[in-house]
């Protein structure tokens, strides 16, 4: 099977269904759907089992979870994929009908090699826009290089070799709900992706999604955050990026008193960096 399209879901019945049809509508059908419900409390079960037993060719798994979070409700989904890429694909969003079939396209000349861990295509606005409004049209890079040395923004859609999926599995932390999907790409980067300037996912940000909440979750679950900047800081990036996220990972360290490593920066840079999470803290954190 060439894809595994995965998606979490919490409380987003009613979101589902244009999803469902986007999936209908692909021109490429060699695929799984896979749905982790994580703990919802409204009709989505009910949702789900609708397209299971009015579709029955169609190829969907349904697994339910307790709230543990989006992180362990992907390792749940590498662990039952069948698919050689893993496209996850959020409960309230949808692709084009010819997002698969570009992916496959894209993805048979590369997929021999090793080296390449995935394809990623552009996230959009619902209107059309793309997010971070890239200016290439093929770009072969690690996501390392992507972000911190091409500078290049904005959320994308990234379809990723299951293979590598199970390799870094996300941290399971007991009672953390959240864990920074960066984590992921900043272990990956020895691998490259293939950026595609192909806008294929339609996306939108909810007022209760987790973009909107991000402080709070990422405060919430303090220990995986702080592990992400840590590791964030070790990577070979300029000293204002370091800085950035050595900051970070004072600014979420007060919240747990776990023991965390340490960022590999010189001990002056780091209490610098303290100093800065602590005029954070007294001036925008403690206000939320």
């Amino acid at each position: 099977m060439k894809f595994t399209v995965f998606t979490p879901t919490f409380n987003r019945a009613g979101f589902l269904p244009r999803l469902f049809q986007s999936l209908q509508n692909q021109l490429f059908n060699d695929f799984e759907w896979i749905i982790v419900d994580d703990g919802s409390t409204d009709n989505t079960n009910q949702v789900v089992q609708e397209f299971i037993d009015t579709n029955p060719s169609f190829n969907i798994s349904y697994y339910i979870q307790s709230n543990l979070g989006k992180h362990i409700a992907i390792n749940k989904g590498v662990s039952v994929a069948k698919g050689e890429l893993f496209f996850i694909v959020d409960s309230d969003d949808f692709i084009s009908e010819n997002a698969l079939s570009t992916i496959d396209i894209e993805w048979q000349m590369i997929s021999d090699n090793k080296a390449f861990a995935g394809i990623v295509p552009n996230r959009c606005y619902i209107g059309g826009k793309s997010i971070g409004n890239p200016n290439y049209d093929r770009l072969d890079c690690s996501p390392y290089e992507f972000r911190y040395n091409l500078n290049e923004e904005g959320d994308k859609a990234e379809v990723i070799r299951t293979s590598v999926f199970k390799m870094y599995p996300f941290p399971e932390t007991y009672n953390e709900k959240f864990c920074p999907e960066a984590l992921f790409f900043n272990r990956i980067i020895d691998y490259k992706l293939r950026y595609i300037n192909r806008d294929l996912y339609y996306c939108e940000y909810l007022p209760d999604g987790l973009t909107s909440r991000i402080f709070e979750i990422r405060k919430e679950s303090p220990i995986n955050t702080c592990l992400c900047y840590m590791e964030m800081a070790n990577l070979k990036v300029g000293f204002k990026m370091k800085l950035k996220a050595c900051i970070n990972y004072y600014r979420f360290k007060r919240y747990t008193e776990a023991f965390i490593d340490k960022p590999s920066l010189q001990w002056y840079n780091l209490v610098l960096a303290k100093m800065l999470a602590e005029m954070l803290f007294l001036f925008k954190d403690k206000r939320n």
